[in-house]
């Protein structure tokens, strides 16, 4: 094995190897989930020599250097206020959904008119419509980090690969007996995962367009899914109170997280993909070990329906949004609820922490959407304008582009 370079990730922090084992290159990272501005550089260089052979001491001071960029990164005071950069009056009919590339260059709409559009960020322009599919067009994803395809999933039943570049439809994924509500890549982007009305999920081989495995357990719609950060393993939620937890090269179930007494709303490993946490109708959420299928901790608090939960990407805290009107953010370890955030005027149906986890985004039916101080659940920006509920909202892997999704057909883009 020999290393060829480094390559720094700031969120979350981390260093990537990029090294050459039997004429292949290969990455494998180290992560540093738990850096400050404050730790001691000298002793996690320690650890970190100790732990990984590829660090030899000829490059001691490179990864020292590379800590400390990380480290600046973390301590910048984040103070950014945004503004409307653009108001795009995207679809006729409603829109059923809005999601980023990984650099906020681009971002893609799905709407009841059966289509999906894919946008330009900093001109507003449409650079492509999708077209093909015969109902609603009501999921859609990015292969983020590579942003060179996108997956649609339809109330037609099927699935489709696209060109980002280009428009193209590459495949049509058919095997679905009902609508499909839920879909993913993998991290590699290899696979792509489908969750559907009809009680089960499949994974599709991107290369080909061929089913690779149905996953069939679940007695009621999925309507959540999620891979893990390896790709490794895949979690659904289900309208049957239950997430199973599937093991993606064999299809085979691990777990099932059996607790909630409500329909699951929405299911997240953390990044090192120890924990889940699940939302549920039941007003509670949930977090579960995830190696051993688990609940070690139940989140109680919410006065209804938690219809989003989500972990900052250190996994140590999770927020949750809820029905009631209130988001709340609890320490994944202690189970503690470490804020409540207060002042929308109706539901919120979204929830996602920048990738500083500095600041909490929120969506909600009172029109507005809202940026948090997630430690203090401080309000620190109100985003107004959309003349009727939001009901997605996402940052850039930057953190300095937000997007917002209405059901006044609009999207808006704040900067």
């Amino acid at each position: 094995m020999r290393l060829k370079r480094f390559l720094l990730r700031y969120y979350p922090p981390g260093i990537i190897l990029e090294y050459e084992q039997h004429g292949n290159i290969k990455n494998k990272s180290i992560d540093l989930l738990d850096l400050k501005p404050e730790t001691d550089v000298d002793a996690m260089l320690d650890e970190i020599v100790r732990k990984e052979p590829l660090i030899t001491p000829s490059r001691l001071d490179q990864v020292r250097q590379l800590i400390v960029r990380l480290q600046e990164k973390l301590g910048q005071t984040d103070d950014h206020k945004f503004y409307l950069f653009k108001v795009l009056r995207a679809h006729i009919l409603p829109l059923t959904n809005v999601a980023f590339n990984k650099s906020g260059s681009m971002f893609i709409t799905g709407s009841y008119d059966r289509t999906c559009k894919v946008w330009e960020t900093a001109s507003g322009e449409e650079l492509h419509t999708l077209e093909g599919h015969r109902n609603v067009v009501y999921a859609i994803a990015f292969n983020n980090p590579y942003g060179d395809k996108i997956a649609t999933g339809s109330f037609d039943k099927t699935a489709k690969l696209w060109s980002s570049e280009t428009g193209k439809c590459y495949h049509t994924f058919r095997g679905h007996t009902a609508e499909i509500v839920c879909i993913s890549f993998n991290p590699q982007s290899t696979l792509v995962a489908t969750g559907s009305m009809d009680t089960t999920a499949k994974l599709w081989d991107v290369q080909t367009g061929a089913e690779v495995c149905s996953l069939n357990g679940h007695s009621a719609e999925i309507i959540s899914l999620s891979f893990n950060t390896t790709g490794e393993q895949i979690i659904t939620g289900s309208f049957d109170h239950t997430v199973s937890v599937w093991d993606v090269r064999s299809g085979r179930r691990i777990h099932t997280l059996i607790g909630h007494r409500g329909e699951i709303s929405s299911a997240q490993f953390n990044y090192d993909s120890s924990l889940i946490a699940t939302g549920s109708m039941d007003k509670t959420c949930k977090i579960w070990d995830a190696s051993q299928g688990q609940c070690i901790g139940t989140l109680r608090g919410h006065e209804d329906e938690i219809l989003d939960v989500v972990f900052d990407f250190t996994g140590q805290y999770v927020a949750t949004a809820s029905a009631d009107s209130t988001a709340r953010v609890y320490n994944a370890v202690t189970h503690n609820c470490v804020a409540k955030l207060e002042g929308h005027e109706g539901e919120i149906s979204k929830i996602t922490f920048n990738p500083q986890g500095s600041k909490l985004l929120t969506a909600s039916a009172d029109k507005t959407a809202r940026l948090w101080n997630p430690l203090t659940g401080e309000c620190l920006q109100v985003l107004e304008g959309h003349t009727d509920e939001i009901f997605s909202c996402a940052f850039n892997y930057e953190g300095k582009t937000i997007i917002t999704g209405s059901k006044d057909n609009t999207c808006r883009i704040w900067q």
